[in-house]
């Protein structure tokens, strides 16, 4: 073109995310809970918020370790643990349902026991609150 001016023969426009985002950990849980829903998969629930299935993936994994605190599901069923406080030199006295090994979460000295049948779900939730109150 004269006067040194070009034209632009293609233009390509990408839709979607790209970079990294930060995502408030509020947001974070909303979305592993939601994962975690019976029937729901991982790569559904990515693509809903537009983000990889391995990012999610990793999400679940904190909340399973503790690491990320899950929002209480308010529609869920509502079940309580016993708290059994000891001294260091008394043995366990906590029921334990038959057939189930118990489990013991330690923490600072502070010990939780829980039926070996507690949902899994419920133990991260201990567990994540222990590590906030630290």
């Amino acid at each position: 073109m004269a006067g040194g001016t070009s034209a632009v023969e293609r233009l390509e426009v990408m839709v979607g995310p790209t970079g990294r985002r930060s995502w408030p950990d509020e947001v974070k849980a909303r979305i592993v809970l939601e994962s975690f829903k019976p029937g729901a998969r991982v790569v559904d629930v990515a693509r809903r918020y537009g983000i990889a299935p391995q990012q999610l993936t990793a999400w679940r994994r904190l909340a399973r370790q503790g690491k990320l605190a899950l929002p209480v599901d308010e529609a869920a069923e509502q079940t309580f643990a016993a708290l059994v406080i000891e001294d260091e030199g008394e043995a366990p006295c906590a029921p334990v349902s038959e057939g189930t090994a118990p489990v013991e979460i330690e923490m600072d000295g502070v010990i939780v026991r829980l039926a070996g049948d507690a949902p899994a779900r419920r133990v991260a939730e201990i567990a994540a609150a222990l590590r906030a109150a630290r």
